[in-house]
């Protein structure tokens, strides 16, 4: 789970993305202008920012430079202003991405994934437990009371890639291009029987089948 800082003045959209962001297993720290975002920023410690341009008080341009002045936080501008001079500024003050509105929160919620992956923090606890079965993410290892379950690296990633995109529907070719690349040796079925597999040694229910899509990851809560 990452803090993340919300900045967006309109209402309504801060609370969507933050509810999104919620169910994806974040904490997001809503604010409403330039100024409140930054006294967040100094007085709370969070793993990356999402930041309107067009803010009161401060634009999302002078929040993000004074960002920058004592951190290198991951910052993604998020904006109704798509000209090239505007992204431009943004990337001059090293903005990390941006996207702009309007926006599907599958993709926000990818772009973050990303930012915190290459900005090393993890979005998935080091450790999980899924009922009697504990998973150590880092060290690729699994077990139940009874003793080791042996768990291969690659099914090991492919339960990370369901909890980092808890509740959203992967197609096998997503779990393709994610685990294989491009170039992958296998074919889209294979992805079937790693699956099966997975379900059985950790007695997993919490993969479930989204008949003609794909899979995705759902604790029902």
């Amino acid at each position: 789970m990452a803090t993340l800082l919300i900045v967006e003045d309109d209402k309504k959209t801060n609370e969507a993305i933050c509810e999104y962001l919620i169910y994806v297993g974040h904490k997001p720290v809503p604010a409403y202008d330039g100024a409140e975002a930054l006294q967040i920023f100094r007085e709370m410690k969070v793993d990356l920012a999402v930041l309107d341009i067009m803010l009161p008080k401060m634009t999302g341009l002078a929040v993000l430079h004074e960002i920058r002045r004592t951190s290198q936080l991951p910052v993604l501008m998020l904006t109704a202003v798509g000209d090239e001079y505007t992204q431009v500024q943004s990337f001059d003050e090293q903005a990390d991405d941006y996207i702009t509105k309007p926006f599907s929160m599958i993709l926000l919620g990818k772009r973050i994934a990303a930012l915190l992956r290459r900005s090393g923090q993890s979005i998935v606890p080091e450790m999980m437990t899924f009922g009697d079965v504990t998973v150590d993410f880092s060290g690729y290892t699994a077990w139940n009371p009874e003793g080791k379950i042996e768990l291969t690296p690659k099914e090991i990633n492919l339960l990370r890639l369901f909890v980092e995109n808890k509740g959203l529907v992967l197609t096998r070719s997503q779990i393709l291009d994610e685990l294989w690349g491009d170039d992958n040796p296998i074919i889209d079925r294979t992805i079937d029987t790693y699956i099966k597999n997975l379900r059985k040694k950790c007695r997993l229910d919490c993969i479930v089948t989204v008949k003609g899509i794909g899979y995705k990851y759902d604790t029902g809560e």
